[in-house]
């Protein structure tokens, strides 16, 4: 009976350990035996992910301050290296040796931890983001001294999940930043941060959603997988979940039209008003690299990611990269675009689009993909499952405008009655 006993928990023991290993084996380089050589292709993964990145954001800064220069006729940086290039490098510099101030009425260790906050989520979603390998002939492996992985740090069964699960901690950065300075502008840029997220996390995910339903997997390396030869997530989800996806990201990284986190003519600086020298610096890394890392997962869930016609054998290898970094320029180029031509919204315009718009249009649009794959899995006509489907969601949209035109027609009877109730 003991022994019984014992060869039941060893088996318990050793399947315990098949299934973390099973969570850690999704990349071929983990699948065998741990040794340096291992250990020592993770470490350049990492590092390379991080400097990649670094570059990236120095080029992106430079980027936007020269394009949004170019469309209100000015000039934009253009004397730190060729095209005003090193602009970046030298304001990181200048702030690194900037005194830095904590105000007397913070709460310290708070305060000064709040700026890691912000930027480690935003590298650690990179991690999940593939951004090479020949998907359309292979398996998206490449070969590095010898051993088979993914190019990109960490690829978890649940990646998606994990992407969501960092973009809301992000957030807390910010609340804390607001909180801990002691001034009453940072704290309400702050109240405004966690608002923002709440209301557009939830069109956030469900628009993603709707990418596990047409890929059937969360691993940010199988849904590239399942976009090869053109078939991308953007067509096969109806563009609406894109759409929304792109509207909902930019609100998620307070950036214009949706930046009233931060907003001068109210708040004076927002959320990071308190703060100098490098901390200030890196609220600015984080928010730049947040841009970075959204773009590159709008990539990976409906674009695509890396994957391209291969137009010549020549550097065969380095085609999927630049397809995955001329798709992220494109993105880049968009927010940059927003920037310079819209004007930001009000808060009761921004919570309008949050909750009457994007959360019902994302809801209804994942239940019709969800209704259309049943009806294919069933055997029923897919033409009649779209047509009530769109019958519904109409009349679902009209009973809503119904409702809000009704409640504002009391409020304005109720003021015009003089019961001082605001609009």
């Amino acid at each position: 009976m003991s022994a019984v006993t014992t060869l039941a928990g060893l088996g318990t023991e050793m399947g315990a350990d098949l299934g973390h290993r099973a969570v850690l084996a999704a990349d071929p380089l983990l699948r065998g035996d741990l040794d340096l050589g291992v250990v020592g292709i993770v470490v350049l993964k990492v590092v390379v992910a991080f400097a990649l990145l670094l570059v990236s954001v120095m080029l992106m800064i430079w980027f936007e301050r020269k394009l949004v220069a170019d469309m209100h006729n000015r000039i934009g940086p253009a004397v730190a290296g060729p095209f005003g290039i090193l602009q970046t490098l030298a304001d990181g510099i200048k702030l690194f040796f900037k005194e830095d101030l904590i105000p007397d009425r913070s709460d310290r260790a708070v305060f000064k931890l709040a700026p890691y906050l912000s930027l480690v989520p935003a590298f650690l979603v990179f991690a999940i983001v593939p951004i090479g390998g020949d998907f359309s002939s292979g398996d998206g492996t490449v070969t590095w001294f010898g051993e088979r992985t993914y190019l990109q740090v960490a690829d978890p069964p649940v990646g998606v999940l994990f992407f969501l699960a960092l973009s809301s901690i992000a957030v807390y950065g910010v609340m804390l930043a607001g909180w801990s300075s002691g001034s009453k502008y940072p704290l309400l840029g702050s109240v405004r941060a966690s608002a923002q997220m709440i209301s557009y996390e939830a069109a956030l995910g469900l628009a993603i959603a709707t990418v596990f339903l047409a890929s059937g997997s969360l691993s940010t390396h199988d849904i590239v997988a399942t976009q090869v030869s053109g078939n991308w997530n953007v067509l096969a989800t109806g563009v609406v979940p894109f759409l929304v996806f792109l509207v909902a990201g930019t609100a998620e990284l307070n950036r214009p039209p949706f930046d009233l986190v931060e907003a001068e003519q109210e708040l004076v600086g927002g959320f990071h008003t308190e703060y100098s020298s490098l901390r200030f610096a890196l609220f600015f890394l984080a928010e730049f690299m947040n841009v970075i890392t959204m773009s590159a997962i709008a990539v990976t869930l409906f674009l695509g990611g890396p994957s391209g016609p291969i137009l010549t054998d020549t550097l065969g290898w380095a085609w999927p990269i630049l397809w995955f970094s001329v798709k992220v320029f494109a993105f880049l180029f968009g927010f940059v675009w927003l920037r310079a031509t819209l004007p930001r919204f009000r808060y009761d315009q921004l919570m309008d689009l949050g909750w009457k718009v994007l959360i019902p249009v994302s809801l209804g649009w994942f239940l019709l993909i969800a209704a259309m794959r049943v009806a294919d899995d069933e055997g029923w006509s897919v033409a009649g499952v779209v047509v009530i489907g769109l019958a519904g969601m109409a009349g679902g949209a009209a009973l809503l405008s119904g409702a809000i035109a009704k409640a504002r027609a009391q409020r304005l009877e109720a003021i015009e009655a003089g019961e001082g109730v605001d609009v």
